[in-house]
């Protein structure tokens, strides 16, 4: 019988994490959780991660300007500082207007979906790879997704990040709790040697 080596790697890997899978379940099921709550309230979440990413933002710039000054003899000096003023000024913003933080991040998520999803449908109709058809479903989904966002705006801007937020979440509380699940149920290895 032919054993893969790649496979039996990865098995040996899995099994290494085995002792771990009640803690990679918990994750899932948190995650779940949490993505739940993002999407019941994806207004409220929507807000917080951009209250949250302008927080971030104001920090970084900060540390970026401190550090600028610290190097100010340095020959790229103008160019740290601009970037510093410009991230902590951009946090400042979405901290203080959210609002319109979300109208922006939707508006770019919106026009990014539409223009990746038109490369997308138009290239794999063009390689004509295996199953290239899916892609080019995918493609016009995303594209039709970014209509509508686009359309629906600005009511879009203060549910969707929240949205999408919930649904990442819960998509990767899934793909723990299958991986737990799967890590849970593998045979016993029989040690080296025997």
């Amino acid at each position: 019988m032919y054993s893969n080596p790649l496979s039996e790697a990865r098995l040996t890997r899995a099994h290494e994490i085995r002792g771990s899978w009640g803690w990679i379940l918990l994750a899932g099921i948190l995650l779940i959780m949490l993505g739940t709550v993002c999407i019941i309230g994806d207004v409220t979440a929507t807000l917080a991660t951009v209250f949250v990413l302008g927080l971030f933002l104001l920090f970084s710039g900060i540390v970026i300007l401190v550090q600028a000054f610290r190097v100010r003899n340095w020959s790229g000096f103008f160019l740290y500082l601009m970037s510093g003023l410009l991230r902590a000024l951009t946090g400042y913003l979405l901290i203080r207007y959210p609002g319109v933080g979300a109208a922006v991040l939707t508006l770019v998520l919106a026009s990014l979906f539409v223009v990746g999803g038109l490369f997308r449908a138009i290239g794999a109709e063009t390689l004509k790879f295996p199953r290239w058809g899916w892609s080019v479903v995918s493609g016009i989904v995303s594209v039709v997704l970014g209509i509508l966002l686009l359309v629906q705006m600005p009511i879009s801007a203060f549910w969707f990040v929240g949205f999408a937020i919930g649904v990442d979440m819960i998509m990767e509380g899934v793909s723990l709790v299958g991986v737990s699940t799967a890590i849970h149920h593998l045979p016993d290895m029989a040690p080296a040697g025997i």
